[in-house]
């Protein structure tokens, strides 16, 4: 994902864990965030909540594998740009960044 943020002009930072993005202390430069719905360490969307809540809000944009339309209703109701089901195309990805990116 990174190659291909790159690719198309976007600097990505990855975090391995939510714990990592939580205790991330520079959102300035950030105008989304791209979150896994079923992280090694926690929920995307319960991560995005607790984000939230401590002054973090970004656009979101959700990826996964395990769709359901329980985890579909939730991602929205928290306030996602975009829900993605894995796989998903390169273009599916880029235009809701793109979006986010000239909202920034």
């Amino acid at each position: 994902m990174r190659r291909l943020l790159g690719r198309h002009g976007f600097e990505a930072v990855p975090f391995e864990t939510a714990s990592a993005l939580k205790n991330h202390d520079n959102f300035d430069a950030a105008f989304c965030l791209v979150l896994d719905i079923n992280l090694s360490d926690g929920s995307g969307i319960e991560l995005r909540h607790q984000l939230a809540e401590s002054g973090v809000n970004v656009p979101v944009i959700y990826i996964t594998g395990n769709d359901s339309d329980a985890t579909r209703m939730a991602a929205m109701a928290s306030g996602c740009i975009a829900y993605l089901t894995k796989p998903f195309t390169a273009q599916s990805l880029i235009e809701p960044i793109e979006r986010a990116a000239a909202l920034a």
